[in-house]
């Protein structure tokens, strides 16, 4: 049985706007919420038996100092960060908490000034525009039609939205944030959309060019019901494995592994669902305009 999915191109196309437009309103109230790797700051985790969130936070609130946030990674470590922090403020703090619980072990302390967090904000934009310049000429060199490759970079960019709203709205609700991890899984993301999205064009790419009169609409809907079953049985691989390190990494890849886990459920759809439509509409405007 064929299926016709280009009749459902605008449901798809309503499917995606339903997920995207909450995150763009996280991202026009609330942003992003960035980690010291952005902004500078002080990271710094210790380790102790006794130690809970609450007695953290009256600690830190009775010595006056500024805690932005903490995490807690197991049982016994907690993940915290400050905006302004010295070495001195660090063993009166830890001091302080061992009065209270005992022995703590401090296994990470890094500070990252205001400066450098603005360098790496500047290089994560040319990163971007970098990759997706490359993305594109790459497409166009081998389709030889700019419409394949603008059309995967707009489906590319739909990946892209979903996951930084998404995760504007984890940051707000859930406090995630921001870091070098979170860049390193938006490029990875943006190079696996595209990935999927070569595949099925290059089945329409064959299908036209073993039967010269099949038309695109038609190319399109036998290219997604020939690669839709690889397209997910390959991106389930990649799910299960995310979704074991969302529930039983650490406090340090848990948004990691929870950001690249959104962009490849968005990228497994996008890449048929987006990148299809979005080839078939372009080509049926051209075709009018002509």
């Amino acid at each position: 049985m064929k299926v016709k999915w280009m009749k459902f191109k605008w449901l798809f196309f309503l499917v995606s706007a339903v997920v995207i437009l909450p995150g763009v309103y996280s991202l026009i109230r609330w942003r992003l919420k960035p980690s010291i790797d952005f902004i500078g700051g002080t990271l710094l985790e210790i380790r102790a038996d006794k130690l809970n969130k609450n007695l953290i936070e009256r600690t830190t609130q009775e010595m006056e100092m500024e805690l932005k946030s903490q995490q807690t990674s197991g049982k016994s470590t907690y993940l915290l960060r400050f905006s302004q922090f010295k070495e001195g403020d660090k063993n009166r703090l830890v001091a302080k908490l061992e009065e209270k619980v005992g022995e703590i072990t401090v296994t990470r302390w890094e500070t990252l000034g205001p400066a450098l967090g603005k360098e790496l904000l500047g290089k994560t934009l040319v990163a971007i525009i970098l990759a997706t310049s490359a993305i594109l000429l790459y497409v166009n060199s081998q389709f030889k039609d700019k419409s394949f490759g603008v059309c995967a970079i707009l489906a590319m960019f739909h990946d892209s939205l979903v996951l930084i709203g998404s995760y504007s709205l984890l940051g707000h609700f859930f406090g995630a944030e921001a870091d070098a991890l979170f860049v390193t899984a938006v490029l990875t993301i943006l190079s696996f959309s595209v990935h999927d999205t070569v595949v099925v064009y290059d089945r329409i790419r064959e299908l036209r060019r073993t039967n010269p009169k099949l038309e695109l609409k038609e190319a399109a809907n036998l290219a997604i019901s020939q690669t839709l079953a690889r397209s997910i049985n390959n991106s389930l691989t990649i799910i299960f494995m995310l979704l074991a390190l969302v529930w039983l990494g650490g406090a340090t890849t848990r948004w990691f592994a929870t950001a690249l886990l959104i962009g490849t459920v968005s990228g497994t759809y996008s890449s048929t669902f987006t990148a299809i439509p979005l080839l078939v509409i372009w080509k049926e405007i051209f075709k009018k305009n002509k």
